[in-house]
């Protein structure tokens, strides 16, 4: 079991047990047997007194919810020599918060396994040297070993080696990365085949891993509003069992009628299921790598109405791709890759691995280039098969090609309905190539509309900083109607709080650092943890550790899923001790069969609050 369990679990519950069945076997054998009697009587003094004395403690501080009829039920047991039903009640009562701690330990699964999988342990490097030290122990800028098949043990970027990590459990992406010197690493990631040297960029406990640990344990100690209106029944549950006693007593002058109300109405444990059931759906979410900051984001998932989107990184991958190669006239398309891919491997220019990976993807042999130039912010020239080739802006391949003015100008004026990012290439036996690149759209993007549309969802909106003129093109090509582009972050704040205002229940989704305040004022913020790194995790309620805005709608159902169980638990749980307490209060249940009732009912309600943990149904709840 567990030690979370463990530490959840109290020993009332075992010895109420054991008096119970110690005097009950004793009454069976002698049946009256006046040991039995005593034996129940001592076990309800002993485990009953810790029980009042908490519940006494609470009413100082004034807490005044359903403990107090589980007091007032072991205290009048006492007064009124019905050691058996206490008994009874005790058991209930530390039974109840046991299976809850059992089901709150379950539900922490996430947070355990992501824990025990945290890397442990680090190879530092010192003069040459490998030091093995302690995860926590790493510094900023310290310089790593990292072995094959071993975890990264801290953010940090590749200085030397190249080998492909496996991103799964961080990123959820099946297929393992190649990296090499100057690429990113995030503690978690594993390495495959080959040893990477890495400066650390942050200490293991400031990593990217134990943000998503702390966002797990975060949320699952969060009370969400729905728990607080559980706590308001109790409120509101106590006297209006306090009334049906004084009823009961008024019309019979029963004593046992009124603890058989008590005992009956004794729903401490049932109040446990709803937050068994948010942390059900908590857990489940984390399981398909949708983390929720807290039972209130969870409730806020299974109210949202209205979608707005970001545009760059959200809806669009978020890294320009080439879209177009165009190649002056007699020039092979081919052939002018391979030269620019050859030329752009030396250089450290994001759109230089953008190059290289067109090349290789259209199968462009790519050659060595030597005699490598780069003028940084401008462009790169190199020599590939005796051909001089220059990489980079317009002004700047006219300046090494004049003679190709002409041929530039033409190809400058050629309209191909694009609007973006553009690279030029020149070389020495006169081919010309003008590069297109832009943003590209995710895939399986109009599935998740319709499946916003048939859970009840507004028509989306998609707000950006991108031109008007793009936002609009993407707009049309995802199905949506409204956009705005040209945003700052204020605009996008104002334009949620708009929203909001109108009577909207907005989940916002982004992933730049210039989407957080509008997710900080959605309802529900949702953001996407490939892209825009702790700022905006900080800001959103949810993130989606998979780099896919699919998952939305997903996450959505899970929230609706959980917060129906739990108003299902909490609503039929107090009707059933409502029309238990009616029995009660008409002797038609006697004070032992009652508090036998309300266990029944109340171990019903909490493992029914177990199911927020499993799959919904795709229709939601």
């Amino acid at each position: 079991m567990p030690r979370s369990i463990l530490r959840g679990l109290s020993p009332l519950p075992p010895a109420a047990l054991a008096f119970l069945l110690v005097g009950g076997v004793l009454w069976m054998l002698d049946r009256g047997s006046a040991w039995s009697h005593h034996i129940w009587l001592a076990g309800l003094v002993l485990t009953g007194l810790p029980v009042a004395w908490r519940t006494l403690r609470g009413m100082l501080r004034g807490e005044f919810a359903a403990d107090v009829v589980a007091m007032l039920a072991i205290v009048g047991a006492v007064l009124l020599d019905q050691p058996l039903a206490g008994l009874v009640v005790v058991l209930m009562q530390t039974g109840g918060e046991a299976l809850d701690a059992y089901a709150v330990a379950r539900a922490s699964d996430a947070v355990e396994a992501l824990e025990a999988d945290a890397p442990r342990t680090a190879h530092r490097l010192v003069n040459g040297r490998v030091q093995d030290i302690a995860a926590e122990d790493i510094a900023l800028d310290d310089v790593l070993l990292v072995r094959p098949g071993e975890l990264v043990p801290a953010d940090g970027v590749v200085t030397d080696g190249s080998s492909h990590v496996d991103t799964s459990r961080l990123t959820g992406e099946p297929v393992p990365r190649r990296v090499g010197a100057g690429a990113q690493l995030q503690s978690g990631f594993v390495n495959q085949e080959g040893a990477l040297q890495m400066r650390a960029l942050r200490r293991s406990q400031d990593s990217q891993y134990a943000q998503i640990v702390e966002l797990v344990r975060r949320a699952q100690g969060s009370k969400s509003p729905l728990q607080r209106t559980a706590d308001r029944w109790a409120v509101w549950f106590t006297p209006l069992t306090l009334l049906v006693c004084v009823v009961a007593w008024w019309v019979s002058r029963d004593w046992s009628r009124v603890l058989a109300v008590l005992v009956v109405a004794t729903p401490c444990p049932l109040i446990l299921a709803a937050p068994v059931a948010i942390i059900g759906g908590i857990n489940r979410a984390a399981r398909r790598s949708i983390i929720v900051r807290s039972g209130a984001a969870l409730e806020g998932l299974a109210r949202v109405n209205m979608p707005v989107f970001d545009k760059t990184g959200t809806l669009t991958i978020g890294q320009p791709r080439v879209t177009h190669v165009q190649v002056s006239e007699g020039a092979d398309t081919l052939l002018a890759l391979s030269r620019v891919g050859a030329v752009e491997q030396g250089s450290g220019h994001l759109l230089a691995r953008v190059l290289v990976h067109e090349a290789e993807t259209r199968g462009a042999p790519l050659r060595v280039a030597s005699a490598l130039v780069e003028t940084p912010g401008r462009g790169v020239q190199g020599v590939v098969d005796g051909i001089v080739v220059a990489v980079g802006a317009l002004p700047y391949v006219r300046e090494q090609f004049a003679a190709h003015h002409e041929v530039l100008a033409r190809l400058d004026t050629l309209d191909d309905g694009a609007d973006g990012l553009r690279a030029w290439a020149g070389m020495s036996d006169g081919a010309v190539a003008r590069i297109q690149f832009a943003d590209t759209l995710r895939e399986d993007l109009a599935p998740m509309f319709r499946e916003l549309a048939e859970l009840g969802f507004a028509p989306a909106l998609l707000l950006s900083g991108d031109k008007a003129v793009n936002v609009q093109a993407i707009a049309r090509a995802v199905g949506i109607a409204e956009a705005e582009g040209d945003l700052t972050a204020e605009d996008k704040v104002r334009r949620v709080a708009a929203l909001e205002a109108a009577g909207h229940r907005v989940l916002m989704v982004g992933d730049g650092t210039n989407d957080a305040p509008a997710l900080s004022t959605a309802t529900v913020g949702v953001a996407l943890a490939g892209h825009g790194g702790g700022v905006v995790a900080e800001a959103a309620d949810v993130v989606l550790l998979i780099d896919d805005p699919t998952r939305i709608p997903e996450a959505v159902r899970i929230g609706r899923h959980a917060l129906g169980i739990a108003r299902q638990s909490i609503f039929v749980g107090l009707g059933l001790s409502l029309v238990g307490m009616l029995f009660a209060a008409a002797g038609m249940l006697h004070p032992v069969a009652g508090a036998l009732v309300q266990e029944a009912i109340d171990v019903a309600v909490i493992l029914n609050a177990l199911r927020a943990a499993r799959a919904p149904g795709t229709a939601g709840a």
